[in-house]
């Protein structure tokens, strides 16, 4: 009963306040004592609602029967009469959205007057003063300042989705608020409202409890189920001002709580509030955002220079373990004549004839499960076993090593390189504090990088100790002793390929 008569309320006191504006801009002065007094009878009727069913709020005595009847019944006969006088004269003079707000005045007038005889009688018990109807208006509503046109847009505005079962509720904050420069959506009720939610981002929701289909309660919770609205700030209008509803509400998510009929200053203060809040989770949504985006950026990156093992631990204890493994197969493969090319090219070039042929040697290191260490110059360096234990490292750096020289072959300017490879103990590890890079050393490193520079243009080169355990695999020719820079004369092997 509380909720069903606080609505007409709602419609009497915010369309007379909506007129009011509207016949100050208009100069139309001379409905505006008319105006006054239909809004003043509204609020008293507010009062007496108040009184009549415990509202909180009230601090006045409950009326007696007699006078509380007499007098409601009074209201709504000067309401109706002053309606009544005002429509006439904006009827005469074509003013027709201004007479449809008069007649949602008038209309929900009526339906308080069938109101009466259901309403609950208040107890004989004390006598409450009679009270102005006019001058307790504005007290009983914190003052507002009727009959001033609204200022238009001050502050923020947004998108701002009013949900309300009553079209009457619906206009008049679309009306309102729309005033106030925001862009306003409708729903007649929560179905409908996550239906709008689903393709309008909005910015605030104001949000009636008191609902058919799904109501404000059951919204609320499904917004605070779905991680994308979970934020969305929410301010419920409703005609109860039951605190254990107002609790519910809040403990749901909802920002704020507001009893109709509202104070529309208060209103405009929320929404503000609200969205200076969202203006600030949005700035920090963005930024957050542009830290992640950064900090991929950055991971990126550090995978681009390092293995993506070696990345991860530097991330996870800002330092990388050096390690020493057992059986490793290094790779250097070194471009044949690049120096003297070079000096007839253009730096274009040569940057775009080398990037093509490290990316397609980078392609074939991962192909074949090698890791990629470094490019020094025009040679490249990868190992197989080091960060990924394999049971034969040999046979992959072979295999790559063959299709790197096939690849190189194939691309301009038909490259011809030397591949040389050991295998045996590395140390592995970063050193320094800037410009990272993954290295490994020890004699196995060395002798990989000699065996590359011994090697014939076009070939790969190993040891006789390594061949020996090729040999079953792959086809090759002895090269002899061959002198090693700091390892004396070796007997070394070039492999051709696959034997058939």
């Amino acid at each position: 009963m509380k909720h069903e008569v606080r609505t007409p309320l709602n419609h009497i006191l915010g369309y007379s306040e909506l007129l009011l504006e509207e016949a100050g801009e208009r100069s139309l002065q001379q409905w505006t004592p008319r105006l006054l007094q239909i809004h003043a009878a509204g609020t008293r009727l507010l009062v007496l609602s108040e009184n009549l069913f415990g509202s909180s709020g009230t601090d006045t005595d409950p009326p007696d029967p007699g006078r509380f009847i007499e007098e409601w019944q009074r209201l709504l006969d000067a309401i109706l009469g002053d309606a009544q006088s005002i429509l006439e004269q904006l009827t005469a003079q074509g003013m027709q959205p201004l007479v449809e707000d008069i007649e949602r005045i008038r209309t929900a007038t009526r339906k308080l007057q069938r109101f009466l005889p259901a309403l609950p009688q208040p107890d004989d018990t004390t006598s409450a003063p009679a009270v102005d109807a006019e001058a307790s208006g504005a007290s009983r509503r914190q003052n507002i300042p009727v009959g001033e046109p609204d200022t238009g847009p001050t502050g923020l505005t947004g998108l701002l989705l009013v949900v309300d079962d009553d079209e009457a509720n619906r206009e008049m904050l679309f009306r309102r608020l729309t005033r106030l420069g925001h862009e306003v959506l409708t729903a007649e009720n929560g179905r409908v409202a996550l239906e709008i939610l689903g393709s309008s981002p909005c910015d605030v929701m104001l949000l009636d409890l008191e609902m058919p289909e799904m109501d404000g309660e059951e919204v609320l919770g499904q917004l605070r189920a779905d991680p994308i609205w979970r934020s969305l700030p929410v301010i419920v209008l409703s005609a109860s001002d039951e605190i254990d509803q107002v609790v519910r509400c809040i403990e749901q998510g909802a920002e704020d709580y507001l009893s109709k009929p509202f104070n529309p200053v208060l209103l405009k203060a929320r929404i503000q509030a609200c969205l200076e809040k969202k203006q600030l989770r949005d700035r920090e949504a963005a930024h957050l955002l542009r830290i992640q985006e950064e900090k991929r950026r950055s991971d990126e990156l550090l995978h681009v220079i390092l293995p993506h093992d070696v990345a991860e631990e530097l991330k996870s204890t800002r330092a990388v373990r050096p390690r020493r493994v057992e059986n490793v197969g290094v790779l250097f493969c070194d471009i044949v004549g690049f120096t003297a090319w070079c000096d007839r090219q253009t730096p274009e070039a040569v940057h775009h004839e080398l990037q093509s042929l490290v990316e397609a040697f980078e392609q074939l290191a991962a192909d074949h499960g090698l890791e990629k260490i470094k490019t020094i110059g025009d040679t490249f360096m990868a190992t197989a076993g080091l960060l990924a234990p394999l049971e034969h490292p040999a046979l992959n750096c072979v295999d790559c090593g063959l299709a790197m020289i096939q690849a190189a072959r194939s691309l301009p300017p038909r490259w011809e390189v030397r591949v040389g490879l050991h295998v045996g103990p590395v140390i592995a590890g970063v050193v320094g504090r800037r410009k990272y890079q993954y290295d490994v050393w020890g004699d196995t490193v060395n002798t990989a990088a000699r065996l590359e520079q011994a090697a014939p243009p076009g070939s790969l080169c190993v040891e006789a100790v390594l061949w020996s355990r090729l040999s079953e695999r792959y086809h090759g020719q002895a090269l002899g002793l061959v002198p090693l820079k700091g390892k004396g004369a070796k007997e070394l092997f070039r492999i051709d390929g696959l034997l058939l």
